[in-house]
C-alpha cells in the first residue's frame, strides 16, 4: 500500500539553517531515502518552497478567493512529503521514525494511506530527473 509521510517543522527555525546545516540535514535524510529507494519502494520526495511563495485558493459560493501563504495560522508548516509503498502502517511509521531521527529539532510527520485516482505523465522519469537537478 502507498503511504504519505508529511513532514512539518518550523519553517522559520529550518530557513535559518545555514547551507552547511542543510546540506548535512538532506545527507541524513538521504542516508534514510537511500534504503526505501534501494528496495524500490520510495516514490517522489518532495521539499516545498516556503510558504511565504505560496497562494491559497478558498472555496466560496461564489468566485473563489486567493490568498498570499497558507490558509492556516499554525506554529509547523508543512514543508514536504514522502511516498512510500509500505506493506503496512507499521513498516510506514518505521520509515518515519528513521527520517525524525536524521532531523534534528522539533517537528513531526503525519503518516496517511493514500489512494490513488490516476496516474499522469507528470512523474516520468525525464520529470524527475529535471527535478534533480
Amino acid at each position: 500500500m502507498l503511504y504519505a509521510i508529511l513532514c512539518y517543522n518550523e519553517e522559520n527555525v529550518v530557513s535559518t539553517w545555514t547551507q552547511e546545516e542543510d546540506d548535512a540535514c538532506m545527507a541524513r535524510l538521504f542516508d534514510v531515502q537511500s534504503g526505501m529507494a534501494g528496495r524500490g519502494k520510495l516514490g517522489p520526495v518532495v521539499r516545498l518552497w516556503n510558504t511565504d511563495e505560496a497562494k491559497t485558493l478558498k472555496k466560496t459560493n461564489g468566485e473563489p478567493v486567493v490568498f498570499d501563504g497558507p490558509f492556516a495560522e499554525t506554529k509547523e508548516q508543512f514543508l514536504g512529503f514522502y511516498v512510500a509503498d509500505c506493506a503496512d502502517m507499521d513498516e510506514a511509521l518505521g520509515f518515519a521514525k528513521d527520517l525524525a531521527k536524521a532531523n534534528p529539532g522539533t517537528g513531526s510527520y503525519e503518516i496517511r494511506p493514500l489512494r490513488l485516482f490516476s496516474e499522469n505523465k507528470l512523474a516520468s522519469t525525464e520529470m524527475l530527473n529535471v527535478a534533480a537537478e
